[in-house]
């Protein structure tokens, strides 16, 4: 045989066998066998970034909400420095799967492009930092999942717009303009003093006198980018604190105590308040005694005071992977029953609930909701009650060390955050007409 048949040979093997061994698929079990669900995420959104763009898939309810990755080095090397778990799929394999998918609860969704996200927050320039952690943050730094972050000012020119950002995330906020409802307690705290000029600071740059209608303005912003397509994701005092500003006409009922905007409450707010303008909730009363801390009867007052007691754990709903996508990839996980934890909004009344909405995950036995979506307009909101699902109490002010991540790589909350990251790179089925 002469030498350049013996390299033509030596080629074709070569090709044959990186054919056989890469290029078909990895599949990224996401039940009890995966070693770290978490970074998981962060592999699956890795591949659908520019310049990759590899083709993914999400197989609903396979073992745990499993992600299907195109098998190629890079991948391998990616999942394997970050601790993810991943088994190769031959094509005979796949047809398996995808035909018990077929004659089960599940689905096959692709995923099309890594979403752009922003998070609501002060800018890194501001020289105010929030005594507290946001538990979504925690978990794009673990995931490594890159995000951008933008508070009023960029709002105010113009920054979120539909194609520049698809998710956007809110956390511990406060739309009312009552700075947190931590008057009563942290009044002589030199951080609320300094969260309280910066919030009228900006209300006041923003042309407002008052910060609850600066605030009110941001909320029906927000409002408008979820209606024009935009997807919104808030947590702990965000989703009950965003609908109260929208149904007192973005702060221009006043709500807020003299101690904290300097005028007084209208006598006949409750009458004023519209509720055909909010998100999720209606018919709820609000708490206006600025030493009290809660906003209204949304929430849940009495929370259980020992996680271990279970009395906030929650139960996943289990829906139709067909015929619900999106209600069915918010609720992946490897367990039904998640561990509860507290918020200054723990959970939502469902007496106070649109019949609109979608509960997610509520509280058994209770009337109680613990997460919930909807839609409006041409886009969707998601709110999931509590503050950090690793961290059951998380009181303002105790110093705790930030959630490290690392001992909780499979924390059934924290992929609920993680599911609602992921969704909008999920393609669109087309509407049956």
């Amino acid at each position: 045989m002469s030498s350049t048949k013996s390299i033509l040979l030596i080629l074709f093997l070569f090709i044959i066998t990186a054919t056989s061994t890469f290029g078909q698929w990895l599949l990224v079990p996401m039940d009890g066998t995966q070693t770290n669900h978490l970074k998981a995420y962060g592999l699956t959104y890795w591949t659908l970034e520019v310049p990759r763009e590899y083709e993914a898939k999400w197989l609903l309810n396979y073992r745990g909400g499993s992600f299907l990755l195109k098998d190629f080095p890079d991948v391998r090397a990616r999942a394997q420095e970050m601790g993810v778990s991943f088994q190769p799929i031959s094509p005979p394999e796949y047809g398996g799967i995808q035909v018990e998918i077929e004659n089960n609860n599940m689905d096959e969704i692709l995923l099309e492009k890594a979403p752009k996200i922003a998070v609501y927050a002060p800018s890194a320039d501001t020289p105010y930092r929030d005594p507290w952690d946001d538990a979504v943050k925690i978990a794009m730094d673990y995931a490594g999942i890159p995000y951008d972050v933008i508070w009023d000012k960029e709002l105010g020119i113009g920054v979120l717009e539909i194609g520049k950002y698809d998710w956007l995330h809110l956390h511990h906020e406060d739309f009312t303009g009552q700075h947190g409802k931590f008057y009563r307690a942290f009044k002589g705290q030199v951080w609320y003093q300094q969260r309280v000029r910066l919030f009228e600071k900006a209300a006041t740059e923003a042309g407002f006198s008052r910060v609850p209608e600066h605030k009110g303005y941001i909320a029906q912003f927000l409002q408008d980018y979820v209606t024009n397509g935009g997807f919104l994701f808030a947590m702990c005092s965000a989703p009950e604190t965003l609908d109260i500003a929208l149904a007192t006409k973005n702060g221009a009922v006043d709500i807020v105590a003299p101690e904290l905007d300097s005028t007084p409450i209208d006598p006949n707010y409750r009458s004023k308040l519209t509720f055909e303008r909010t998100f999720a909730f209606e018919n709820f009363n609000l708490y206006t005694d600025p030493n009290r801390y809660e906003f209204s009867n949304i929430d849940n007052p009495q929370p259980g005071p020992n996680p271990l007691l279970g009395i906030e754990d929650f139960m996943l709903f289990e829906f139709a992977a067909k015929h619900d996508p999106i209600p069915t990839m918010l609720t992946q996980n490897h367990v039904s029953r998640v561990r509860g934890f507290l918020g200054q909004t723990t959970s939502f009344n469902r007496d106070t609930l649109r019949d609109t909405v979608t509960i997610l995950g509520d509280i058994e036995g209770s009337r109680y909701a613990k997460y919930i979506h909807g839609k409006l307009g041409r886009g969707t909101f998601t709110f999931f009650g509590g503050h950090d699902p690793e961290d059951y109490r998380h009181l303002v002010g105790e110093g705790k060390v930030p959630t490290n991540l690392d001992l909780h790589k499979d924390s059934p909350g924290y992929r609920l955050i993680l599911n609602n990251i992921l969704f909008p790179a999920a393609k669109k089925r087309p509407q049956k007409t």
